[in-house]
């Protein structure tokens, strides 16, 4: 008779050996944002469209992603809320373990000085009237679910958007998540053009994860 305890931990083992691979780790991280399709997957993460469609067969084999089909296209979403607390625990155990992750983040910030602002004090600027927040993900993205009360600039936009921000308040910039640089780069360009700018400590995905309320842009 089958040891059961074998059995369960080989049931487990389906999901380790599906996030044993970075290109699935980064799909994950950007169906976190929100649902997408094969071919808008593959543009993101640099693959063709079918080594991202072999990929997504392994993550939704283990469990990991769901499809939804409108018309003649499948979408992939993450299957639930604990594939996302999965995914951040992963993050989390890599930061306190692995020297290289540090490594390797100092590395893509060594020109950053902009302040980190955690969660809980983003939530209370914000609700103080303290801040301005900025949003500087795609518009779809920002469209399927944000921070409540943010502005929607991405990143390519902002210089010529400068205007439309209000000076003399600061402005928090926040995106995908504590590995998305693209909040650096637009307290960058901010600082640069004479304004007050912090970046979020983490992305909409984390938000979301502490069960705090969610917006998005009506259809």
């Amino acid at each position: 008779m089958p040891n059961p305890k074998q059995a369960l931990f080989a049931e487990f083992a389906r999901i380790g050996q599906a996030l044993a691979n970075s290109s699935r780790l980064e799909i994950l991280d950007f169906l976190a944002q929100t649902e997408r399709s094969v071919q808008d997957l593959a543009r993101l993460c640099g693959l063709s469209v079918a080594n991202t469609s072999q990929h997504l067969q392994t993550l939704r084999a283990a469990g990991l992603v769901q499809t939804r089909k409108q018309g003649l296209q499948v979408f992939y979403s993450l299957a639930g809320p604990a594939v996302c607390e999965l995914f951040r625990s992963l993050r989390h155990c890599g930061e306190h373990h692995l020297a290289e992750v540090d490594r390797i983040v100092r590395a893509n910030r060594s020109g950053a000085t902009a302040e980190a602002v955690s969660l809980p004090e983003l939530r209370r600027r914000l609700r103080a009237g303290s801040a301005v927040l900025l949003d500087v993900r795609p518009p779809e993205e920002f469209a399927a679910g944000h921070i409540p009360g943010a502005r929607n600039i991405p990143l390519a936009e902002l210089r010529a958007q400068l205007r439309h921000l209000p000076a003399g308040v600061d402005i928090i910039a926040y995106c995908r998540g504590p590995y998305c640089f693209l909040s650096d780069e637009a307290v960058a360009l901010l600082t640069k053009f004479g304004r007050r700018a912090l970046r979020s400590a983490a992305g909409f995905p984390e938000w979301k994860a502490r069960g705090w309320k969610v917006a998005k842009v009506a259809a």
